[in-house]
């Protein structure tokens, strides 16, 4: 049993040692050795993982290597998904998200900032937030429709010298006049671009983002690609032949074509039920008055999902959901 389990273990990280690109091959046997130990030691910290001293000390060796990127840790696993991916058939869902990596250092400002940290007393009140020390990642997962992982397809690391909130920033900048590529949003189109190329069959992808992802350029750039997305809207932008309507306005006149049932858990953990009434309509969506000399009005879905019922809890929302897709 141990022995097909150490056989299991290496039949899948050959394949994402096997396509790294390191600048020597002693980074590679290097690499793989790390992870090897890593992967056994899953969840532990780098010293316990390694196991002695000679071990955990070229493992911080490795990591510290100037001539070691992210780009050389990840080009086999990036080669290994698009393997999978080409083994398997239908539609793959590419799931974008961040993730924050909080810390807690002396000298926060060699790591950077990730956003805000919440005291308790600053949740009464009695301070101002504080910036959080930390990094962010941004990445792209690939899963098949019946929920298997493929691996990641892009991803995106960094960090701010400082933290401002978006509110105190809208006062002094307009954001509207920014161009996307200067904005940290931009991270949704590189990964969306960057997992289309990698996989390379763009028709068999759908890029799934939230409402941080509803961004008109993305939009755009799925559609020169050729590539499919399904974003929830956070913003009621302007529709119709004309772009005199929202879309709102627009879906206010379409039927329920269907209804669908969801489970979820309240804040207590209790199971609960509510019922979604289904609209949908294909429509022509405008870009914002600012960009509509840069950007084309594009033919998208809208699906428009609204609580039939508000479930029997105090703290369930009866509100709507409006996925922009492709």
């Amino acid at each position: 049993m141990k022995k097909r389990d150490q056989a299991d273990d290496q039949s899948w990280l050959d394949p994402e040692i096997a396509g790294s690109e390191f600048r020597d091959v002693r980074l590679r046997k290097r690499f793989g050795m790390v992870l090897e130990q890593l992967w056994k030691g899953m969840g532990q910290t780098i010293p316990l993982a390694c196991q002695d001293w000679a071990n955990t000390k070229a493992a911080y060796r490795f990591m510290d290597n100037d001539r070691v990127s992210e780009h050389d840790i990840l080009s086999g696993h990036f080669r290994a998904t698009a393997q999978r991916f080409s083994m398997t058939d239908g539609p793959i869902l590419v799931l974008q998200d961040t993730t924050t990596f909080s810390y807690e250092r002396d000298r926060p400002e060699l790591v950077g900032y990730a956003g805000t940290a919440i005291t308790s007393a600053e949740r009464r009140g009695q301070a101002k937030p504080s910036s959080q020390c930390g990094i962010l990642m941004h990445s792209s997962l690939a899963v098949t429709t019946e929920g298997l992982p493929l691996g990641l397809t892009a991803i995106k690391f960094w960090s701010r010298k400082e933290f401002k909130d978006t509110a105190t920033m809208r006062s002094k900048v307009n954001f509207t006049r920014i161009p996307i590529e200067k904005k940290e949003s931009f991270r949704w189109i590189e990964n969306l671009r960057q997992s289309t190329t990698r996989l390379g069959d763009p028709d068999r992808c759908v890029h799934i983002g939230d409402r941080e992802s509803d961004i008109f350029e993305l939009f755009c750039a799925a559609c020169e690609l050729g590539t499919h997305f399904l974003v929830r809207t956070c913003s009621n932008r302007l529709a119709g032949d004309d772009g005199e309507q929202t879309v709102a306005d627009e879906m206010s006149e379409v039927r329920v074509k269907g209804l669908h049932r969801i489970e979820f858990r309240d804040a207590k953990g209790h199971p609960q039920q509510a019922l979604l009434e289904i609209r949908y309509r294909r429509l022509t969506v405008w870009p914002p008055l600012a960009k509509q000399r840069h950007y084309p009005a594009l033919r998208l879905t809208v699906i428009h999902a609204t609580s039939a019922a508000r479930p029997r809890t105090d703290h369930a929302s009866n509100g709507s959901c409006s996925p922009i897709c492709r």
